[in-house]
């Protein structure tokens, strides 16, 4: 007998059916990943599975847990299961958190609400599970507000909450995409090490995820389950065309054909740039720090860096959204000074920005025609009407959208088509950079596959020069031709796609590529990943702001602020650049 079986289950909401007729079972102590494309019901699923669906949904079929009827079982069953049996780690552990209360307490009420311990043993158990999640200082981190930790800690506190009771299944619904790689692979490495015997339903839609950490996989398209197996027959030989569909859009860092170096001319360049804000008091936040970079006619490079990193805060910076303190921006041998209201049409036209949420960037209360047009009215407003939708109706086809699109509005499009949207509405004026930020974060694997081969056409049709702002280094890999790594607003390393990633320089470098996940299940084993959180910038430790977390670290490194220099064609900011073999 399964630790759980689901039997046929269906759930519809009025006419749409979101799950349909869905088995499987997880047998006590194994773990199985769950995936699927944005809407193929994996959420849904855990949530039937806890009784948590809103009461609209229309339930079928059986969920039996440890041979009780979960479907038809009391809320007095339920709560009792729920946490103590069975626990669930949400995607979002901000929204998931009670912010109104301390984090210690929030654990403490699980265990005194299922009667496993109660007073100072309460205390404690909290403190040892937060301790055994990898928080630093668990005592102080029992009052702490959720707000107060960064989303690494957040994510460390659900996984606490969901374990403190020593369930016997545990559902994690992407407990990892919105986390940068480095947390990825903390909250991976250990989920792993303290779930004991704790069976493990991972739900997510990277495969790469399953691939390192589950023994059976099930793949969801629309709501029905269209393959099942072991995890390394599935990888090695799909029995489905939708699992090879998923396999050959996941990105892969080990496994890619990457850009032939670009050799136009500078079209774009920042200068020692700073950027900062103001904070409570007399303080201000350096968000960026002396960073100097360039981008080249018909070149891509990519900015990346853990959140915080400053990669953002450069970028807008540079298109006069934010103001720069220091240094400066040059396009086409201009400056670009001021906020972006008071710049040039032209320098306005050939700078476009792709914002990292495209329903939030799209108005919601205009047409894709109007939204995708609408610059038109600013730069070219001799054009007639039918002239103007004509040029609307030529971006859209460029993205790989019909004139059927023209009457939709935002909520009417999927992810994939309202970033291309978005995509449309940036070209549409035909700018020489394009700023992508995060463009393609929020995206399933084959509709991010999509977008970037449709950003590669559009660059090598028109020589678009494209800065990409991302933490993911599998697509880095893939669209770069030059990276830039950030860390705590700094530069760290800049170098041609092949030999960063071939023989990086700066050990944050290295720490970055080592904690990306490899869709293969049979790949060698990376090492441990890196430990630690950023530190706050507003109070940036002496010496390399790396030094903390670094595993080659001197006391010079703890001292003095490395300067940059050229390695071997790559620069980079580092005292041990030249001794170091990462």
């Amino acid at each position: 007998m399964s630790l759980l079986e689901v039997r046929d289950l269906s759930i519809r909401y009025d006419e749409a059916t979101v799950v349909d007729a869905l088995s499987f079972a997880v047998d006590a102590g194994e773990s199985v990943g769950l995936v699927g494309e944005s809407g193929s019901g994996k959420s849904q699923t855990a949530l039937a599975i806890l009784r948590l669906l809103p009461r609209q949904a229309r339930v079928g079929g059986s969920i039996r847990f440890d041979e009780t009827e979960l479907l038809s079982a009391t809320e007095q069953t339920l709560n009792r299961l729920r946490a103590e049996r069975i626990g669930i780690v949400f995607q979002d552990p901000l929204q998931a958190l009670n912010p109104y209360l301390r984090i210690g307490r929030q654990l403490r009420e699980i265990l005194v609400r299922h009667e496993l311990a109660n007073g100072m043993e309460a205390d404690a158990r909290v403190i040892h599970m937060l301790g055994r999640v990898g928080l630093p200082d668990p005592h102080r981190q029992y009052h702490a507000y959720p707000h107060q930790l960064s989303g690494g800690m957040r994510q460390r506190v659900m996984l606490a909450s969901a374990l403190i009771a020593e369930p016997d299944l545990l559902i994690a619904d992407e407990p990892t995409t919105a986390l940068d790689v480095t947390v990825q692979a903390q909250i991976l490495e250990l989920l792993e090490e303290v779930r004991d015997e704790t069976a493990l339903l991972l739900i997510t839609h990277d495969l790469a995820v399953v691939a390192g950490y589950c023994e059976r996989m099930l793949v969801l398209k629309k709501g029905r389950l269209v393959d099942a197996g072991a995890t390394t027959s599935l990888f090695a030989s799909p029995g489905h065309a939708h699992t090879r569909v998923l396999l050959d859009a996941s990105p892969r860092i080990d496994r890619v054909d990457i850009p032939p170096p670009a050799t136009g001319v500078s079209i774009l360049g920042i200068e020692a740039a700073e950027v900062s804000y103001a904070e409570a008091g007399k303080k201000r936040l350096q968000a960026v720090r002396d960073v100097s970079f360039s981008l080249r006619a018909g070149e891509t490079v990519a900015v990346v860096g853990e959140s915080g990193s400053g990669k953002s805060s450069l970028v807008r910076a540079m298109l006069g959204l934010v103001p720069m303190q220091a240094g400066r921006a040059v396009y086409a041998g201009a400056p670009l000074e001021g906020p972006v209201e008071s710049r040039s049409l032209t320098q306005r036209r050939d700078l476009q920005l792709v914002f990292q949420d495209p329903i939030g960037a799209l108005n919601p209360q205009m047409r894709v025609h109007d939204i995708v047009g609408e610059s038109l009215l600013v730069q070219e407003p001799e054009l007639s009407s039918v002239a103007r939708t004509a040029r609307v109706v030529e971006a859209l086809e460029q993205v790989g959208l019909s004139d059927q699109y023209l009457g939709r509005y935002p909520h009417q499009l999927s992810g994939g088509q309202a970033q291309r949207v978005a995509i449309a509405r940036a070209l549409i004026l035909g700018p020489k950079v394009l700023i992508c930020d995060e463009a393609v974060a929020a995206l399933d694997g084959s509709v991010r596959q999509q977008v970037l081969a449709l950003l590669r056409k559009v660059q090598l049709e028109t020589g678009l020069s494209i800065l990409f702002i991302t933490h993911d280094l599998a697509v880095v890999r893939a669209i770069s031709h030059r990276v830039l790594v950030m860390y705590m607003g700094r530069m760290v390393e800049f170098a041609e796609n092949a030999a960063l990633f071939s023989a990086p320089r700066h050990p944050y470098t290295r720490a970055l590529i080592d904690a990306v996940p490899v869709p293969d299940p049979v790949a060698p084993s990376k090492k441990a990943p890196l430990m630690g959180e950023v530190p706050s910038v507003l109070q940036p430790p002496p010496g390399c702001v790396f030094h903390p977390r670094c595993e080659y670290v001197e006391d010079v490194c703890r001292i003095s602020l490395p300067t940059a220099q050229d390695v071997k064609g790559v620069r980079v900011v580092c005292h041990r650049a030249q001794e170091l073999d990462l």
